[in-house]
């Protein structure tokens, strides 16, 4: 019985070829389906058509899959309309969101909103999803909260990807690709049976590409003139066992390593602060005119190393166990995973060495995790039934240090005379004046004279002056978080008569978190804040002095010692040990009914909770307290609270024109409450739990096998209002982190465009003499969104569209082919993430109005940085198949 199961598995992934929502490629080993009905997915655990499941579904073939050149979750991006995949500082700051929903940023601390699982296995970061996947049966992407099937609770989506399975027909596949920027890339796998009843698979991939960025060093030490490179292998063996008809095991071990630099970024708006880069010897874009928007440019500046190393490895074993006299399936999955990255960094982004972080480890994060599910799934006439586990024990092990470079010290000199000038142009702008404000014992009187010189001490008794910061490695922090869930769910649908089913799946997940960590400030650090503190007084007395009023004198002295306050140059966090401990439950799941008028057309309803998991911010987090204004005390916790999801859906699935026609249309509403906003706040990552996030809209998806033999066409459309609730300071957990969130409320939110469309074609004809040719396209149009979490407008990308064509010319029973392809075929020009450069300039003011604290863009001084999408590529894949 269970051969028979495994076969006829088999048989679905084969004829799975125009996937809903992407094409056939004229390289696929298998033929494309001729209708709709030959399309099916497992986005409940078991086989099904598409058609029949009351859920938003994008599946994509394996041939649609090689037709676009999907090889990681950021190609797939262009096959899947209200979905965006964008990486930052390093590939492993990789986040996909979907409907304008996600959490970016490099803090492994955050669950992905939406969750990626390889082979029933849940990656718990999505940056561990990125990477070559392999020989892929297909790629499901459930759009909407899934609280119920995916193991970890997911509060926008899941990612499902099917790897190609071994089998017991023999079989071997090899290809050599050859692309512009020297990439250059070989993979092969062999499969076939081991014994009568043992099939293997063998896949091996290594891949070398230069970097898309052209990197100004200058003085370096950094040897590097590219950046975003390319530089991998990998390998996955898996065993499909099958001690009998009743029985199945598949076994799945795999390996990748990258060896990479990556990332820098380039200036959009080069800022006033350039004088200051410029005079201690650093380099950046030259600002335009009135400091508006720069050019697009590949350009970057970095005088450090940006190198990465990731490996990623892990085992699973999955058996299902035929129970005849149930009419039932039983299985077991189990995993055990490892992932680590380490990274160097320079952080200013500019040529001046200032803060930087080195490649040895001490910058980067472990994350190991053991996974066990259980499900119990059958069927009677009226009831499908199912039943499962599911525990997981992940350790998180992060390491974050900062470096001073010799320019740290006189640049922020420079940045702290500069506000002093602003309020007494008496005071001239000079690298020297941090040693007026942190001499100890500094009266009002020395520090005037000293300020009047430009930090040049007055003689006498008094001459010497205080610390600075010394170069060399100054922060070294560490973290462990370990986590233990479990939870309990069942999804079971009712056939209550032949045309009307009613699904229902809850879920109930208790999880518990501890995280424990030491920050420790290194040598002399922190001395330079702690003499800044101790002068307050005393910068106070020497502005009004200079013709400040009291009160705008107290507040720039504030603003000046909270500026060599910086978290990484804090005392307060010198030798300081974290523990923490924090669990939660809660309940999740769906209520679905569906109802078919007749065997071509489908409505549905549902409504969805979902849940995504509470979590520690690893990084230096710091504030005012009633007891001290400034805001460089460390945050008594490092806690966020859990986001939780109510999505409602209504939809209508339509398969028209004897079966060769798909039109599905969904109208969804989703509220997230306490939505966890990661952003950076020009020194540190803060999460911040936003009161309310809204995502309402349409999805449409369509698929024309056309009369023309070889010919077909598909698309999808997705309108999003994604926007922020309205709130205040008092609404936040920290309200001293309203200032920098104040364009939020009420506002759509980041990389959430209004419309987002895909359309592919796809042509594949025999053209006589055993040859036959193919010709893809995709392309996919975004409007206008934010890259930004703060939706400063520096950070807007324009509406775009990016298109990916490849032609095929090879046998007609697929034993070779050669593709022609190419990747952003118009070259377009755009941004990924776009984000404030540290200690370059401020956008944020403090001027206070009725409403709060605004953003005046006369006033905005800011640097701006962005992560650029990647450029055209294009180049020439030889494959082979017997």
């Amino acid at each position: 019985m269970r051969l028979n199961h495994i076969l006829r598995c088999t048989a679905s992934v084969a004829v799975v070829g125009v996937a809903a929502f992407g094409f056939a490629g004229a390289a696929a080993a298998q033929e494309g389906p001729t209708t709709v009905d030959d399309i099916i997915v497992t986005a409940q655990k078991r086989e099904q058509s598409l058609q029949d499941v009351p859920i938003v579904v994008t599946t994509l073939s394996q041939a649609a899959l090689e037709g676009a050149g999907v090889r990681d979750i950021k190609d797939l991006q262009i096959l899947t309309p209200g979905m965006t995949v964008t990486s930052t500082q390093s590939e492993t700051s990789t986040t996909a969101r979907i409907r304008g929903v996600g959490t970016v940023g490099d803090n492994p601390g955050l669950e992905s909103s939406v969750g990626v699982v390889i082979d029933g296995v849940y990656r718990s970061r999505n940056g561990v999803g990125f990477g070559d996947l392999g020989e892929l049966s297909r790629i499901e992407v459930l759009k909407g909260p899934q609280g119920t099937l995916f193991g970890k609770n997911t509060s926008a989506g899941v990612i499902n990807i099917i790897s190609e399975a071994p089998s017991f027909t023999p079989g071997f596949e090899a290809e050599a690709t050859y692309g512009n920027f020297g990439a250059w890339g070989i993979a092969g796998s062999v499969t076939g049976p081991l014994s009568e009843k043992v099939a293997g698979r063998l896949y091996m991939a290594k891949r070398e590409r230069d970097g898309f960025y052209d990197v100004v060093t200058g003085a370096g030490p950094r040897q590097e003139t590219d950046d975003q490179n390319q530089n991998f292998w990998t390998a996955r063996g898996q065993l499909l066992i099958l001690p009998s008809d009743d029985v199945s095991i598949r076994l799945i071990a795999d390996y990748s390593k990258r060896d990479e630099y990556c990332c820098v970024s380039t200036q959009i708006r080069t800022g006033p602060t350039v004088a200051f880069i410029n005079a201690v010897g650093g380099q950046q874009a030259a600002p335009a005119p009135g400091f508006g928007e720069l050019p697009f440019s590949r350009t970057a500046y970095a005088n450090r190393g940006t190198g990465q190393t990731m490996e990623d490895m892990g085992f699973s074993a999955e058996a299902n166990i035929d129970i005849p006299s149930w009419n039932a399936t039983f299985t077991s999955l189990s995993s055990w995973r490892n992932w680590s990255g380490v990274n160097g960094m320079d952080l200013d982004y500019t040529t001046a060495d200032l803060l930087y972080r080195v490649d040895d480890g001490g910058y980067g994060f472990e994350l190991e995790n053991l996974t066990q599910e259980f499900r119990l799934a059958g069927a009677t006439d009226r009831l499908d039934w199912l039943v499962g586990a599911f525990m997981t024990r992940e350790n998180i092990d992060r390491a974050d240090s900062y470096w001073y470079g010799a320019g740290y010290t006189p640049f922020l000199s420079l940045l702290i005379s500069s506000q002093l000038n602003a309020g007494s142009s008496a005071i001239p702008i000079s690298p020297n004046i941090i040693g007026c404000i942190t001499r100890p014992g500094t009266t009002a009187q020395f520090l005037a004279g000293c300020l009047a010189t430009g930090g040049m001490a007055p003689s006498g008794p008094t001459a010497p002056t205080g610390p600075g910061f010394g170069t060399g490695h100054g922060v070294q922090d560490h973290y462990s978080q370990t986590t233990e869930s479990i939870a309990f769910f069942t999804n079971n649908t009712l056939h209550l008569t032949d045309k009307f089913d009613v699904t229902l799946g809850l879920r109930y997940t208790l999880d518990d978190k501890r995280l424990l960590g030491v920050q420790d400030n290194l040598g002399a650090n922190g001395a330079a804040c702690g003499g800044a503190l101790g002068n307050v007084a005393a910068m106070t007395g020497a502005l009004m002095g200079a013709g400040l009023p009291a009160a705008a004198a107290q507040t720039t002295a504030g603003r000046l010692a909270s500026n060599l306050c910086l978290p990484w140059a804090n005392p307060l966090f010198d030798n300081r040990r974290i523990s923490e401990n924090h669990d939660n439950g809660e309940l999740s799941g769906t209520l679905k009914g569906s109802y078919r008028f007749n065997d071509s057309v489908m409505a549905y309803a549902s409504y969805a909770r979902g849940y995504k998991s509470f979590g520690y911010n690893m990084d230096r987090v710091q504030g005012p307290t009633a007891t001290n204004p400034l805001p460089v005390n460390p945050s008594s916790s490092l806690l966020f609270p859990s986001e939780t999801v109510d999505s409602y859906e209504i939809g209508l699935k339509n398969t028209l024109f004897n079966r060769s026609v798909l039109f599905n249309i969904t109208y969804f509403n989703q509220k997230f409450e306490d939505f966890q906003l990661n952003t950076f706040l020009g020194t540190a990552f803060v999460v911040e739990s936003i009161p309310e996030l809204t995502s309402e809209g349409v999805d449409a998806d369509f698929v024309w096998f056309t009369p023309v033999e070889g010919l077909s066409f598909s698309g999808g459309v997705t309108y999003t209002d994604t926007k922020y609730g309205d709130f205040t300071a008092a609404d936040l957990a920290n309200p001293g982190n309203f200032p920098q969130l104040s364009l939020l409320p009420g506002a759509r939110a980041s990389f959430a465009p209004e419309w987002s469309a895909t359309a592919a074609m796809s042509f594949d004809r025999s053209i006589g003499s055993g040859m036959k040719v193919g010709l893809n396209l995709s392309a996919k149009y975004s409007t206008e969104f934010n890259t930004g979490s703060d939706l400063l407008p520096y950070k807007m990308q324009d509406a775009m569209t990016l298109l990916n064509g490849r032609v095929t010319l090879g046998s007609e029973d697929d034993r070779w082919a050669l593709d022609l392809w190419a990747q952003n075929l118009t070259d377009e020009e755009y941004k990924q993430v776009a984000i404030n450069a540290p200690l370059q300039g401020s956008a944020f003011q403090t001027t206070v109005q009725p409403n709060g604290t605004y953003y005046n863009p006369a006033l905005d001084t800011q640097t701006y940085n962005a992560f650029m999408g990647q450029p055209r590529t294009y180049g020439v894949t030889l494959r082979v198949r017997y």
